[in-house]
């Protein structure tokens, strides 16, 4: 990213866009990732990302694979653009006269912007994996009790299908939330949030900024369109998968409904030690191509957004006088 002072209106927008865009179109993929993180080896509902959605629009239809997105439309506008923001102002600011970022400042500036977001992305994470998981659960109990109604009748099919349980809101988790556990509630799991997101943005700034270089024409010039499209991507996808594990704990800690004989973990030395010792080492790579197809167009777009200067062309538009 290029060293320069934008304003901070620009850097905002831009970045709420770029949210709003990423959110839709990958939405889907992330609550594959969702699902797939949290079922443990004893209650397996999905073998994969495609498994997992095909089988959520058979029993939740379409709209079911949007679970949980209004919270990400609602609250990704301001995480999306504090994340771009807090790097460029760090970035800004640990430069000298205009000289390029040592690696080392390159990761401290990714550092204080990724311990920045996480203001908002904590109670985002944790309302919508509560919405997302909340399909996976009321199947898992589905097919439970059509097991044991089919034992009791000795192998007859069931006549009467159980009645599907009411799915929360989000405005009902948050209610329920503070009332019974207060603001601290809503940022359950904010020491894993934190061990995924500073490691994620410590890896993915100064990857994306030595990327982008690279297609730079010339010094100070901007790199073309599909280099920071490509930058993004890369950049982005590798750092999803280098955090993968942190990720799968923190959805776990997040999560406070179970499945039947499922774990319930006490903090981030208990869940790791619970995964190692009943699901593996593997475990802690569940969803991460999932993860990685969400994250590479997510930040793909979102770097196009702030390169392009959208906002700053929006607000050239407004501010421009009368005739």
């Amino acid at each position: 990213m290029a060293d320069k002072q934008i304003s901070l209106p620009a850097k905002l927008i831009n970045g709420g866009i770029a949210g709003l865009i990423g959110v839709t179109c990958v939405f889907p993929i992330d609550l594959a990732k969702t699902r797939l993180q949290n079922q443990q080896n004893g209650q397996r509902m999905y073998t994969s990302m495609s498994d997992c959605l095909i089988k959520t629009i058979r029993s939740e239809g379409y709209f079911g694979m949007y679970r949980g997105a209004a919270v990400n439309l609602t609250l990704v506008t301001p995480e999306k653009a504090i994340k771009l923001a807090a790097n460029d102002f760090f970035r800004y600011h640990l430069s000298k006269d205009g000289q390029k970022l040592t690696l080392f400042k390159e990761m401290l500036a990714g550092c204080g912007a990724g311990t920045c977001q996480v203001i908002v992305t904590t109670p985002m994470e944790m309302l919508k994996i509560q919405l997302q998981d909340a399909g996976r659960i009321a199947a898992q109990k589905k097919i439970l009790a059509a097991q044991a109604h089919l034992s009791a009748q000795g192998g007859a099919q069931p006549s009467v299908e159980t009645p599907a349980a009411p799915r929360p809101t989000a405005m009902q988790l948050t209610r329920d939330l503070l009332r019974t556990r207060g603001i601290a509630g809503l940022y359950k799991g904010l020491g894993a949030t934190l061990l995924r997101d500073v490691p994620f943005s410590i890896v993915y700034f100064p990857l994306f900024a030595n990327l982008n270089q690279l297609g730079q024409p010339a010094s100070g010039e901007k790199s073309p369109f599909y280099v920071s499209f490509l930058a993004g991507c890369v950049a982005g996808s590798a750092a999803a998968v280098a955090v993968n594990p942190c990720d799968v704990v923190k959805t776990r800690l997040q999560s406070l409904q179970r499945g039947v004989n499922e774990d319930t973990y006490s903090g981030i030395l208990d869940c790791t030690r619970k995964i190692l010792r009943h699901e593996g080492p593997s475990a802690f790579l569940k969803g991460a191509y999932c993860r990685a197809l969400v994250i590479a167009p997510l930040f793909g777009i979102a770097q196009v957004v702030y390169f392009l200067g959208i906002a700053e062309t929006l607000m050239g538009l407004l501010q421009r006088p009368q005739p």
